[in-house]
């Protein structure tokens, strides 16, 4: 869940001012370019000022500056706050670029200065029609083993929330502890899928911070600060039984959808982005400390999406290919340290040096994965 992302670690910060951050120059925008073009949008705390407002269908790129004071991210929505788009954790005076394909329609482009609220907002065009990157057969493919994947994922999700839910309503806190950052894997894992559904998202995975935003606190981190806080949930069934309402609706939606091969590699990234803001930060599980589960799973949903990508991948960029292998294999010893039986440390029984171990071996993967949109769009 993106909302309220706030960096509170120094290595954290470090991390977002390195590899994370996609830090680049804004590029002057020739007059009259289309698909492909660099549509540049210079962020502040007031507003979100975006160089083109109309463009033809394709494959196109939105270079995001923050000039403001304020650490924003920047969507492109569909039709009912479908997320086509994001790059979060902007932090002021740097820039990130996120690469779409788009067909034909109406969208919205938003600024959040803050990470928080529905943002600045203006209408967005889409003209025409394009062959979509998909007609490489090899990239065709990705997206199909990326929707099996995800068919697992969601199978597992589903299962495992049944037996979180049944153990919150049965008053068995400690079974329901132990099986909080199971279920939470399974979400995690598919993040990139989940997370386009933004009407759902808050509700599921929403922390303390949605309250801010007019919102009610419900789903996973509701019933975690029920469960470490004050150990008592016996007045927590509602919450359990929407919890689990609201996973049936999205395991259904996130089956029937079909990510294109970009929103695979930004997906990717996307991952990785939430290990840097949130995870190794301890800001996601703040009652439970079961961040390190988190870290685990989105790494392993990152390389998911790099493995559907991979036979793309190998004829396009095999040095690329090679340069991520041994990045991930560096994150998986890193983060191999900190587990304990079946499971993980506490993410706050770990030292700064720990921590930024962790940090600099996930900044060294952000680099080559931030690559892989761009070797997919061919450019």
């Amino acid at each position: 869940m993106r909302t309220l992302r706030i960096t509170v670690l120094g290595v954290a910060g470090a991390l977002a001012a390195a590899g994370l951050t996609g830090c680049a120059d804004d590029k002057p925008e020739q007059a009259g370019s289309s698909s492909g073009s660099a549509i540049t949008v210079k962020a502040s705390d007031t507003a979100c000022e975006v160089s083109r407002t109309e463009v033809p269908a394709g494959t196109h790129t939105f270079t995001v500056r923050n000039s403001g004071g304020k650490v924003t991210e920047f969507y492109l929505y569909g039709a009912g706050d479908r997320v086509m788009g994001e790059v979060e954790n902007v932090a002021p005076g740097l820039s990130r670029e996120l690469k779409v394909e788009l067909s034909s329609g109406t969208y919205q482009t938003a600024c959040k200065p803050g990470m928080a609220g529905d943002g600045i907002r203006a209408a967005f065009t889409v003209t025409g029609s394009a062959a979509p990157v998909a007609a490489d057969a090899a990239l065709a493919g990705a997206a199909a083993d990326y929707q099996r994947y995800v068919r697992s994922q969601t199978a597992a999700l589903l299962d495992k929330t049944a037996e979180f839910v049944a153990a919150v309503k049965a008053g068995d806190a400690a079974k329901a502890k132990a099986l909080y950052p199971v279920a939470r894997t399974y979400w995690e894992r598919i993040e990139p899928v989940a997370e386009v559904f933004g009407d759902l998202d808050p509700k599921i995975d929403g922390r303390a911070d949605v309250v801010d935003e007019g919102m009610e606190f419900t789903g996973f981190h509701r019933l975690e600060k029920d469960l470490w806080t004050t150990g008592d949930i016996s007045k927590a069934g509602p919450i359990a039984d929407r919890l689990l309402a609201d996973v049936k609706e999205i395991v259904a939606r996130a089956n029937a959808e079909k990510l294109t091969p970009l929103q695979l590699a930004n997906g990717a990234k996307e991952l990785l982005d939430e290990v840097a803001s949130s995870k190794i930060t301890g800001e996601e599980e703040r009652y439970s400390h079961t961040d390190l589960w988190d870290f685990h799973a989105n790494v392993e949903g990152s390389k998911a999406a790099v493995a559907a990508l991979r036979p793309a991948l190998e004829r396009r960029a095999p040095e690329l290919v090679k340069t991520l292998d041994q990045e991930f294999a560096n994150v998986a010893a890193a983060l191999d340290k900190h587990r304990v039986g079946d499971g993980w440390q506490p993410q706050n029984k770990l030292s700064q040096a720990e921590l930024k171990d962790l940090s600099d071996a996930v900044n060294a993967l952000a680099e080559p994965i931030s690559r892989i949109a761009g070797a997919v769009a061919g450019k």
